[in-house]
């Protein structure tokens, strides 16, 4: 029997709230790191974040020898590519994901929709209701919490609610907390959260300078890339890793 391949997004309204950072650290972690297969459809328009990440990266590697080595490094280690980032139109990422599905040799584990962030670009909320698992990063910040709270209720009760998607889960992410850890503000957002009936991850991810870090002609340790995994020694204490094993027991893929 043929496996079914997930599709899944970071989604939210709210921009800077780290859904493009999340696709590409936890695509990089899970394909990697974990040795899922990981594809990425990137219909953000019109930027297109991830696809010109993955043109920035390709161009570092292929004129540095460092990056060089270190690509054919973890080839050889991994017996596997980079895994594949398309660019589309919202309303056309579905049929890019399944032509993706088609034409790759290794059949995706999951497929990552990176999605313009808001509801009324055009296709959005009909490749939304395509997905089987939505995660909302959402900090707090009063506006960024109302934003992102409104966009999971919409979800929620026009798709989830009336089984009107594919949609098994729909949960919040804490992003950009400060310090180490949440405080007693975080509890009484988490009331609100609950009451309407949305649920949020128990991990959180910390505000850090480090989820800013690609590639550079300095070689410092790589955080956020296309092409390699999060290092180590930027790894601890990101939490993304814990964000990546919560992610995989909630769409049972351990």
């Amino acid at each position: 029997m043929e496996k079914e391949t997930l599709f899944i997004a970071f989604s939210t309204q709210k921009g800077g709230v780290g859904k493009t950072a999340f696709t590409v650290l936890i695509s990089s972690y899970l394909h990697y790191k974990k040795g899922l297969e990981i594809a990425v459809v990137d219909c953000d328009y019109p930027q297109h974040s991830i696809f010109e990440m993955r043109q920035r990266d390709m161009e570092q590697v292929m004129k540095d020898n460092y990056y060089k080595q270190m690509a054919y490094a973890q080839f050889n280690s991994l017996k596997r590519k980079a895994y594949a980032v398309e660019k589309s139109l919202p309303e056309d990422a579905i049929a890019t994901a399944e032509k993706l599905i088609d034409k790759t040799v290794s059949q995706p584990d999951i497929i990552f929709f990176d999605l313009p962030g808001t509801l009324n670009s055009k296709g959005v909320v009909k490749t939304l209701a395509s997905m089987d698992y939505i995660f909302s990063p959402v900090s707090a910040d009063r506006v960024v919490l109302e934003s992102t709270l409104k966009f999971a209720s919409l979800l929620n009760e026009n798709l989830v609610s009336l089984g009107k998607s594919n949609i098994k889960g729909l949960h919040l992410i804490w992003n950009m907390v400060d310090g180490r850890e949440k405080n007693e503000l975080y509890g009484v957002y988490e009331d609100i959260i609950g009451e309407l009936g949305l649920s949020i991850l128990k991990t959180f991810v910390p505000d850090s300078k480090r989820f800013r870090r690609e590639l550079t002609t300095k070689h410092k340790p790589v955080f956020r890339s296309t092409l390699f995994p999060a290092h180590k020694s930027l790894l601890k204490g990101s939490n993304v890793d814990e964000l990546a094993k919560e992610v995989l027991q909630i769409i049972k893929q351990q």
